[in-house]
């Protein structure tokens, strides 16, 4: 009877349920009335059975930072690309490139703030989310070119943790 009473208070993310519906209309590349009907029960049709999924709701603090951190991570994957690339295609003459572990002490304690900087950081060409301590708050990061860790701790803190903080703590 609780998961009954459960199932019928589960609430539908009205986010999830308009990405899901761009989603598929940007996939069924139409937006013709049957897309649009069929995209919108597919979409909260989805959003209602992966709520069970989502234990914890994020509880967005200020929104208004949304976009600047969506503007660094465009800026941060386009600069990386170009250097990856440099790296892979041979064009980083002249010096040595050395890839590494770095080790950033973090204070960004949101399991939603954690997920986003974990998909930023792997996203972003030449970097990969390794490891987090819970118990240290630790993030061990693997960097392709690394010339200063802490040139990529302040990257992390300054860049994307600040902010992360700001959204969701």
């Amino acid at each position: 009877m609780k998961a009954l009473a459960r199932e019928a208070t589960r609430r539908i993310a009205p986010l999830l349920t308009g990405a899901l519906l761009v989603m598929w209309l940007l996939l069924n590349d139409s937006a013709s009335l049957g897309n649009v009907v069929l995209g919108t029960l597919l979409a909260v049709s989805l959003a209602w059975a992966s709520a069970a999924l989502r234990p914890l709701t994020p509880k967005i603090r200020r929104a208004r930072l949304v976009p600047a951190l969506l503007a660094y991570v465009l800026y941060d994957i386009v600069r990386s690309n170009i250097g990856v690339a440099r790296i892979v295609l041979g064009l980083a003459r002249g010096r040595h490139v050395r890839s590494g572990f770095v080790h950033i002490p973090l204070e960004l304690t949101d399991p939603h703030g954690l997920a986003v900087l974990a998909c930023i950081v792997t996203a972003t060409p030449g970097t990969v989310w390794v490891d987090h301590d819970l118990e240290t708050s630790t993030l061990t990061l693997h960097v392709l070119d690394l010339t200063s860790e802490q040139e990529w701790i302040d990257w992390v803190k300054s860049r994307y943790e600040s902010l992360l903080k700001g959204i969701f703590q």
